[in-house]
């Protein structure tokens, strides 16, 4: 931050930075609860009152249409799924018929996996990192296997250098003639590191290699240019940054260039829309994204995305970045300025373009910490084995929040309070 320390240090800066917040007026859209600091919106984001409204919507069509509610009410349901996937396209950079929402993250790199890697002679192996999310891991491992593979021989993971972050070098130097797929995140999990996936994908194509993200951690935070960066696919979750509700619906992106490619895993959802209902045992799949669906749409887990997105094309993603870099830009200035006596490390990068959304706090006593945090109201989100991940949300997460859930870390620190809790994360960290 450019102010002066000691201005930087006060309740009163925090509160100049909240009036010239160009997106606090979102706040008000947002259930919180009075009195709790609610951190971990990278984690499952807060329930926003237009988001409640859809999804109100959604179950009146219900009660008052019964079955004719896929085409008629408020929001018919047959195409719902296209319609958000066309509202979630700015977000990541893409044509409209190049994103569905459906399925989860994990439902969506099968389905990716299963349609285009396509191993053939040398050519065999998967590219990913050893800092990946664990689910993202065990379906490429799955799917090797459908094909007869073994994990061991046929998963090649690029090592960090430090134990936080992935050298984009490493990846490129790893994209050998046997490699026919890469997999990575775009914001790593814990570190919170932003991966340069157009130079990635630049590369990977050079050697004739597909490539594609799980964008969990970047959407809704990060603008992203997926068709311009040529990344060949996508998926992601919706209930973090876009609060769309726990366990709510992922989405998914196909490079144009790669639709018409007939799903890997297929279902009647699958179809041309004009032609599903003719019941025919001979799949004619749809030539947009909308082929990577499987089965019926979850109408009452999607339906909160709706009002969600209505924000999210209000705000304009390039404002909320903007925000989001300045507001975890100032929590880092503070855990600097005050809490540099007390073991803490900064994990995450420090350069905008290399940081996502949240900010990475290391410390040996992680877990006993962020148990005290929460005994104290504020919501963080542990990662093993050392990692307080916490994370200001652009829509609903004041400065002053910020200056107080970092006055209140030191009160713990100073305090010992974090003693009073063992070091081991709870069933659900």
């Amino acid at each position: 931050m450019k102010a002066d320390t000691a201005v930087l240090l006060t309740k009163e800066y925090a509160q100049q930075l909240d009036q010239e917040n160009p997106l606090q007026g979102f706040r008000d859209e947002f259930y919180l609860q009075e009195g709790t600091l609610y951190m971990d919106g990278n984690s499952l984001g807060l329930l926003s009152k237009r988001a409640e409204k859809s999804l109100l919507n959604s179950l009146e069509d219900w009660k008052n249409h019964g079955i004719d509610g896929w085409m008629s009410g408020n929001q018919p349901w047959f195409e719902f799924s296209e319609k958000l996937g066309a509202l979630s396209a700015p977000l990541v950079g893409a044509k409209a018929g190049e994103v569905i929402v459906t399925g989860s993250i994990t439902t969506n790199i099968h389905q990716v996996l299963a349609t285009f890697y396509k191993p053939e002679g040398s050519k065999t192996k998967i590219l990913a990192d050893e800092l990946n999310f664990p689910s993202d891991i065990y379906a490429i491992k799955a799917q090797l296997k459908l094909h007869g593979l073994e994990p061991d021989q046929h998963l090649i993971q690029v090592k960090s250098r430090d134990g936080r972050t992935i050298s984009e070098d490493d990846v490129i130097a790893a994209m050998t003639e046997e490699v026919a797929l890469v997999w990575l995140p775009s914001v790593l999990y814990r570190s919170g590191q932003l991966m340069d996936m157009k130079r990635l994908a630049e590369e990977a194509h050079k050697r004739g290699i597909l490539i594609g993200f799980d964008l969990a951690h970047s959407i809704g935070a990060v603008p992203h240019s997926l068709n311009d960066w040529g990344v060949d696919f996508a998926v992601w979750c919706n209930y973090k940054y876009l609060n769309s509700g726990p366990g709510g619906v992922g989405g998914m992106f196909v490079h144009e260039r790669n639709l018409g490619t007939a799903p890997g895993l297929a279902g009647w959802f699958s179809s041309k829309k004009e032609k599903q209902f003719d019941m025919e045992h001979t799949l004619e799949h749809a030539e947009t994204a909308g082929a990577y669906q499987i089965g019926t749409p979850h109408v009452l887990s999607i339906a909160p995305l709706l009002g969600s997105l209505e924000m999210f094309e209000e705000a304009g993603i390039a404002r909320i970045r903007e925000t989001s870099l300045k507001m975890t830009d100032y929590m880092m200035a503070l855990i600097e300025h005050e809490l540099g006596d007390f073991g803490f490390q900064i994990g995450n990068p420090r350069e905008d373009e290399r940081r996502g959304g949240h900010v990475c706090l290391e410390h040996d006593e992680a877990a006993r910490i962020c148990k005290a945090l929460k005994e104290n109201k504020i919501i963080p989100d542990f990662r093993a084995p050392n990692v307080i991940r916490l994370a200001p949300i652009a829509l609903y997460t004041t400065y002053e929040d910020i200056w107080n859930t970092v006055r209140i870390l030191k009160q713990i620190m100073v305090k010992e309070e974090y003693k009073n809790f063992e070091n081991t994360r709870n069933v659900v960290a």
